[in-house]
């Protein structure tokens, strides 16, 4: 899978587990709501500084928004 999916697939998964809407995260991230809705969709190259704040949004390590296999995704 390509890594901007896999990202993208976390980045929704670790969003809704926070309870947090598209908008919420932005606004968190210092970002508009259309680039996070474009980051989950696989849709962005993202900087290691923007999975840096997504992390720093969710309260994750960066590392578990990379991961290809998130054992709660289901």
């Amino acid at each position: 899978m390509d890594i901007r999916q896999i990202f993208g697939n976390n980045l929704k998964h670790y969003r809704t587990l926070a309870d947090m809407s598209q908008a919420a995260l932005a606004v968190k991230m210092g970002v508009d709501r259309s680039h996070v809705s474009s980051m989950e969709r696989g849709q962005q190259n993202v900087t290691i500084i923007t999975l840096w704040h997504a992390a720093l949004a969710l309260d994750v390590q960066p590392d578990l928004l990379l991961k290809e296999d998130i054992p709660d995704r289901g």
